[in-house]
This record gives structure tokens, sequence and C-alpha cells, in this order.
């Protein structure tokens, strides 16, 4: 063979050896990465070629599927009062993807969960059809309807509930919400749906419980109040604090107003927290100085996300401050910042006496046989108080719903403590305030919820809008609704 012939042949046998070793690495190496890839079509048939499972609250499915005729995606996802829901559940959209539990918990739902493996074999053998599995929640149906019934009067808004003893999230809350049925399918126009939703500026598509932070105002007092009692700033919540008035921010000629000038003079912690002074807590926040404060509010969850498993925002308390912005931070403004879900977890942890218990809303995952695949066990997050002083916090709570700004939270027949606030909203306080307020009840079997609720953007007058006027009555139905449902 002549040299030219012999390189072509050396050149052709390297060809071919590339060829084998590509084709070893697709069929070998890459194989299962490819076979499960979010763009290989076969994959997408896959997950909607049976119904898929549901999920579950109060024993009973809120989710299900139904037959697409005409098209190799074989079944879409259903909801029952989707927009109620969306925010716990998620959207499953053949188009445009999963999030939330629909895609946290999507090898469950489809079946595919390598858990399911032994289920699966099974089923082969003995015919049976693949099916989805559940994802049984903690949720409260109940709880969740008078959270949702109550931010749809509001506008915009988000509601969070937890059992302070488990952990357990018994409502989460949004407004605008959208129905997740209305793209679930593979048209044109249900992609549309999602896109007028996607760049709606109201944000229907954002879980504000869990992913907006906003100024916590006021109710960021009782976390302050924790601070003075556990660093032994005051000892007692009845004695008079040094807190002279008018007070000066420290290091400026700027005195720190109260709303309607309330007379805050040396007040004790029961009284400043019953009526709300900024003068007692900013001087308080000053006084203690911004380690101690952090080191407060971390305990509490500040500055962490927190994963329940659909991931929520870090709170935010600022680590650099000076002693203004320490005294301001302290009231709940300058640069602190907090989800509906941190400060029901504050309000938790109080009702709790001092223990903060790890949030979570799903309970277990099952088979499609209703074995359990996964149980949670309720965790101890963190002790950010003693007993001691979380009784006598709850005591200053429950003043301030029965003497002070919460009395429109009041249930007969039940011990309610809460914190009302009214945070600032734009720039120079601009735009309407934010009204909060965070509760929690007792019974004479202990404290069966804490709530916290926001309504960002109410329609009322500006002098009309209050965490007491606003938010208040519908901490009050949601806490009924956990209580009557535990009948």
């Amino acid at each position: 063979m002549n040299k030219p012939l012999r390189r072509i042949a050396i050149f052709c046998g390297l060809l071919v050896l590339a060829l084998l070793a590509r084709d070893n690495w697709l069929q070998y190496v890459q194989a299962d990465t490819l076979a499960k890839h979010e763009k290989n079509r076969r994959v997408t048939i896959e997950r909607y070629s049976q119904p898929r499972g549901d999920i579950i609250v109060d024993g009973k499915p809120i989710t299900g599927s139904k037959a697409t005729p005409g098209s190799d995606l074989k079944y879409k996802r259903t909801w029952k009062d989707g927009p109620m829901w969306a925010p716990v559940t998620g959207y499953s959209s053949q188009r445009i993807g999963a999030n939330q539990l629909e895609y946290i918990d999507d090898g469950i739902l489809t079946g595919n969960d390598d858990r399911l493996f032994f289920r699966r074999t099974l089923d082969m053998l003995t015919g049976e059809k693949k099916e989805g599995g559940n994802v049984v929640t903690t949720l409260n149906s109940a709880a969740q309807k008078a959270a949702y019934d109550g931010l749809k009067s509001k506008g915009k808004g988000a509601v969070a509930a937890i059992d302070p003893s488990t952990g357990a999230i018994l409502a989460l809350a949004s407004t605008p919400s959208y129905d997740p049925g209305s793209f679930a399918g593979n048209t044109n126009d249900e992609a549309q749906k999602f896109l007028d939703l996607d760049k709606d500026k109201d944000k229907p598509l954002v879980n504000r419980a869990l992913r907006e932070t906003y100024p916590p105002g006021s109710t960021f007092k009782v976390v302050t109040a924790a601070a003075a009692l556990e660093h032994g700033l005051y000892d007692s919540i009845d004695e008079k604090t040094e807190s002279p008035l008018p007070w000066t921010l420290p290091n400026t000629r700027t005195p720190l107003k109260n709303e309607n000038n309330i007379p805050c003079k040396n007040v004790s912690l029961r009284e400043a927290l019953r009526i709300s002074c900024n003068t007692v807590f900013g001087k308080i926040g000053s006084d203690l100085g911004k380690d101690k404060m952090l080191e407060t509010a971390k305990k509490f969850g500040f500055n962490s996300e927190q994963f329940v498993p659909v991931r929520s925002n870090a709170s935010n308390f600022p680590e650099d401050m000076d002693k203004p912005q320490t005294a301001l931070s302290s009231i709940g403004q300058f640069e602190t910042a907090t989800t509906p879900l941190q400060m029901a977890m504050v309000a938790s942890a109080i009702a709790n006496d001092g223990t903060l218990m790890e949030p979570y809303m799903v309970s277990e995952l099952q088979a499609r046989n209703l074995d359990v695949i996964e149980k949670h066990s309720p965790k101890e997050m963190s002790e950010p108080l003693s007993k001691e002083n979380a009784q006598k916090l709850q005591e200053m709570m429950e003043t301030v719903v029965n003497e002070g700004t919460g009395t429109n939270a009041k249930i007969p027949g039940v011990t309610v403590g809460g914190k009302t606030g009214t945070a600032q909203h734009g720039v120079a306080n601009s735009k309407n305030p934010y009204a909060w307020f965070i509760s929690y009840a007792k019974t004479d079997s202990g404290s069966p919820v804490a709530v916290a609720v926001v309504v960002e953007d109410s329609d009322a007058d500006r002098g009309d809008i209050s965490g007491g006027g606003l938010a208040a009555p519908i901490a009050k139905n949601v806490m009924k609704a956990v209580i009557e449902s535990k009948k």
C-alpha cells in the first residue's frame, strides 16, 4: 500500500474509533442523564402518561387529573379551589413545568421516585397501571379558607399560620392569586395565560407569605422586648423604663416620634407594647446595641432562609448599623424586613414558651396504596427566650389584645395575644402603609395556632389603615377556624 492510501486508511480508522468511543459514551455514560433531560420529549410524554398523585389536605385531595384527548400528553393537572391553594401547591403545567410542592415532590407525584421502585416492580408483575403517590400536607382547610377570604377583600397581602408546638404550617395564603388550572395544558392559549400572569405588576404568581419581605413596623417590638428581657435590661414587665420624652436618636439632633404623640415617658414594657411606643423600644435597641439585638433576631430565624420544604426568603435584621440605625431597626424600620412566615415564627416561639419549632408543611409522602414512604418528625429549631421570659411576653401581648391596639382579635372564651404594626411604605412614606398583625391563641389544651397577617395594599383611605383595623380581624378568623376544627 502506498503512503497516501496508508494515511487515508489510518485516518478512517481513527474516525471509526472516535465514532465508537462517542457511541459508547452516549450509551453508557450519558444515557441516564439524556433519558431524564427536561428537553427529552419522551420524558415529558412519560410524566403525563398517567394520572398524577394528589396533594392532600385534611385527608382529602385538593388536586386531581383529567384526560387531554388528542394529545400525546395524556393527563393534565386539575385543582379544587385553585386560587386558594396555589400558594401551597404551586402549578404543574404541560407547557411551563412545575414549581413549589408540585416541583419539589414531582418524583412522588409521578411515581418516578427511586423510593417507589419496589412498588413499580410489583405493578409490572401484577399488570397494575403505574400511578403517582400522594403528598400529605399539614394544612388546615378551614384556616386556609379564612385566610384567603379575608385577604381577597383587602387587595394584596399574605397570611401564615403555624402550630406552635410542632411547627406545622396550618395556612399559607397570598393575594392576588391565580388559578393554576388555567395553564395546566399544552396549548398556546394556556402558555399566553401564564405569560400574562408573569408580567402582571401585582405579581399573582408570587407566594407573598414566603417570598416577599416587608418592613414589620411595630410587630418587631416583640423581638426587641424579648431581647430586653433575655439580656437583663429589664426584669419586670411592669417596672418603669428609663425612657425620656422626647428622646433623641443617638449622635443626632433628630427626635424619635411616637404615633399621635402618645404619652410614653418612662412607661413599663407592658404599657409600651400596649400603646406601641417608638421611643421606649428604640431606646431599648440603642441601649442593648446591635450585637445583642442581632443575636436575638437570629435566634428567632432572621437572616436565614427557611425550607418548608418550599424555600422562604431570608428575613433581614441589619448586621452593620450605627446607634441611630440600631434604634430604628429595633422598631421595625431602617432595613429590617421580614416575610409573614418569619413573623408567624416569632409569635409561635413566644406562644410555645420560648421554643421555636422548625416550620414545615408536608407531614408525609405516600405510595399510591397509602404506604408511608417518608414521615416528618417535628424538630426544635432554637430557643430565642427562656420559658419565664416567654410567659412575661405573653402577658404583654395579651394586654395588647385585651386593652390595647389589638382588641379586634378578641375571641370569646379564648386567650389571645397579639401585636399590631403599621409599617412605612414608599419614599418618604408616600404610599399606603403596610398593615400588620401577629398573634396566637391559647385554649385549655395549649396554644394551637400562631398567625401573621400583612395587608400590603388596601383600598382603604390612608388614615383608616392600621394593623388593628385591617389585619387583626383576618388573624382572628384564622385562629377561630383552627380552634373550631379541633373540637
